[in-house]
């Protein structure tokens, strides 16, 4: 289909280049020519943001997502908003890509907001491995930011910890979410996770499977810790298993389903597997849905335990995580009740909650732009600079951006160089019929 539009286009355009050179083929006296429309002028990449919401800065860079203040988490959903663009098959505005490369500091970290890029990071510039692994996600999908990537790898690289895991921070104790991540962010970088070992020889899926809660457990059983307690007791984490889920079997946050196999069920195993144990998760994720039809609001490390509260942001990386594993019809009815209950979760919460809710459209294969009557895609572009369409982009969970970026310009190359056939044989035609039906005037003339 694309092949036949290209062509017609290309018609089109002989067509055009035949009218022009009509009237000198074959005028009899003069031809009044008609001046082309001057082009409809278009928005500059850099145009001011939005106005600020209050409590923000003044004013807000330009190519930043969101209205509120990012102090803390500019980088984290300057990244989602990319990644969401990405899931539905746009390109986020090259403002949007500058503004995100001028976070990076010159050791390859991103922090989670930086003033003033012009000032150099130093040691009191708060970089930190979430903002970094998202960015390295986002920089990935818009392809040629390999300079950055790499240096982002190499600063992961140095802020792992021995046990093989990260924390938040370079330095920090090790969690699931964090670990989980950095091995998403790693896959998509065209690194093996497993290659990225510590000191101590351990990996980041070593890591997680230290964060497993075993199948006999008393409760939790097949879940996944935010981190250890202080007595080394695991607390099944709602937001930690779903984020496990998909770092164990190697996935990105923009994750291409897989069809659909057996349920999953929670299984022991005296040598656990980094696999073995994320479907023990997806088990674990499976059955609180089917009870609830949604994931609860984790609490904070060392907070007291409070009322449940409903999360969509959870639900949504829980569902992400289903369809990635190759459980997407154990997370139908979660589907649902997120259709029913995010919008105003979402709008009060920005870009980055708008980005989870296309990841969970993309991976359950539903059209995001009629997610529960909402079209997600048209708010999150509203939050930031106007994105650019970019046909045929179909984001994979197995192969690089890199790849994808560059089988798009094959095909672009290709379909052009079609194109530029197709007016060739057009004007041989056009001079053609323009000698012969000048040649017909001048012999009735004569």
């Amino acid at each position: 289909m694309t092949t036949v539009r290209s062509s017609a286009a290309a018609l089109a355009a002989s067509a055009a280049l035949c009218v022009a050179l009509a009237p000198a083929a074959v005028a009899d006296d003069t031809t009044a020519g008609t001046a082309s429309p001057s082009p409809a002028a278009s928005p500059s990449p850099l145009a001011a943001s939005p106005s600020p919401a209050a409590g923000a800065p003044a004013r807000l860079p330009a190519g930043l997502y969101g209205t509120k203040d990012p102090t803390h988490d500019g980088v984290w959903r300057q990244s989602l908003a990319m990644l969401g663009q990405y899931a539905a098959g746009l390109r986020p505005a090259n403002s949007a890509i500058l503004w995100l490369k001028s976070q990076q500091c010159a050791d390859g970290s991103f922090p989670a907001y930086r003033p003033d890029p012009a000032v150099p990071c130093d040691l009191n510039t708060a970089t930190d491995v979430n903002s970094t692994s998202a960015a390295l996600q986002a920089l990935a999908s818009v392809g040629g930011q390999r300079e950055f990537m790499q240096k982002a790898v190499g600063w992961l690289r140095l802020a792992q910890n021995k046990d093989g895991g990260w924390g938040r921070t370079n330095g920090a104790p090790t969690d699931a979410n964090s670990t989980a991540l950095v091995i998403g962010s790693l896959t998509t970088a065209g690194a093996h996770p497993g290659s990225m070992r510590s000191l101590d020889g351990k990996n980041g899926y070593d890591a997680l499977i230290t964060l497993a809660i075993p199948c006999d457990a008393a409760t939790g059983a097949g879940a996944f810790a935010h981190q250890p307690g202080p007595s080394g007791t695991l607390v099944a984490d709602n937001d930690a298993t779903a984020a496990a889920v998909l770092g164990g079997i190697g996935k990105r946050m923009v994750a291409a389903p897989v069809s659909p196999g057996p349920a999953p069920t929670c299984h022991k195993s005296a040598h656990p597997t980094p696999e073995f144990t994320a479907r023990n998760g997806a088990a674990y994720l499976a059955r609180i849905l089917a009870e609830d039809g949604h994931l609860d609001q984790s609490a904070l490390p060392g907070a007291p335990a409070g009322p449940s509260r409903p999360d969509p942001g959870n639900t949504a990386d829980a569902i992400v995580a289903l369809g990635a594993a190759g459980y997407g019809d154990k997370a139908t009815g979660a589907l649902d009740w997120l259709k029913k209950n995010s919008a105003s979760w979402a709008a009060a919460n920005g870009p980055a909650a708008w980005a989870q809710l296309i990841f969970a459209a993309h991976t359950a294969g539903v059209d995001p732009h009629h997610f529960g009557g909402v079209d997600l895609v048209e708010r999150l572009n509203a939050t930031g600079p106007a994105p650019i369409p970019v046909p045929a982009l179909s984001p994979s969970s197995t192969i690089p951006a890199s790849a994808q970026a560059a089988a798009v310009r094959e095909a672009s190359v290709g379909k052009a160089q079609a194109a530029l056939w197709v007016i060739a044989v057009g004007l041989v035609v056009c001079v053609g019929a323009a000698v012969y039906v000048s040649r017909r005037r001048r012999s009735v003339r004569s």
